[in-house]
């Protein structure tokens, strides 16, 4: 059974940084490239990142370009998601997600987590 489960979120200030960790298991974590998706409060789902199966190739939102990294650990089947410069705009459910092949695609995936809530608020 694909389990993603997701830690690290909180409130944070506006200009302040967070890191998303992500442990996965039931399936063979270094075959799959992974993503990191979002839901605001009132919003439908919003890709945010992607990642091939060594790290080789990442790929990202056009709004997060520069401010996230994502990043992975196949000894660790661990996924990451390093936020800085936050803004209140960012505040949403982030999950981790598997993808469905090998290579880094915007919405191409197939198991997500539960998702933890980080609020970007003064």
């Amino acid at each position: 059974e694909v389990q993603l489960v997701e830690s690290g979120g909180g409130l944070v200030q506006p200009g302040g940084s967070l890191r998303l960790s992500c442990a996965a298991s039931g399936f063979t974590f270094i075959n799959y490239a992974m993503s990191w998706v979002r839901q605001a409060p009132g919003k439908g789902l919003e890709w945010v990142s992607a990642i091939s199966w060594n790290g080789a190739t990442t790929y990202y939102a056009e709004s997060m370009k520069g401010r996230f990294t994502i990043s992975r650990d196949n000894a660790k089947n661990t996924l990451y998601l390093q936020m800085n410069s936050l803004k209140s705009e960012d505040t949403a459910v982030y999950y981790c997600a598997k993808d469905r092949s090998s290579t880094a695609q915007a919405y191409n995936m197939d198991y997500w987590g539960k998702g933890t809530l980080v609020t970007v608020s003064s």
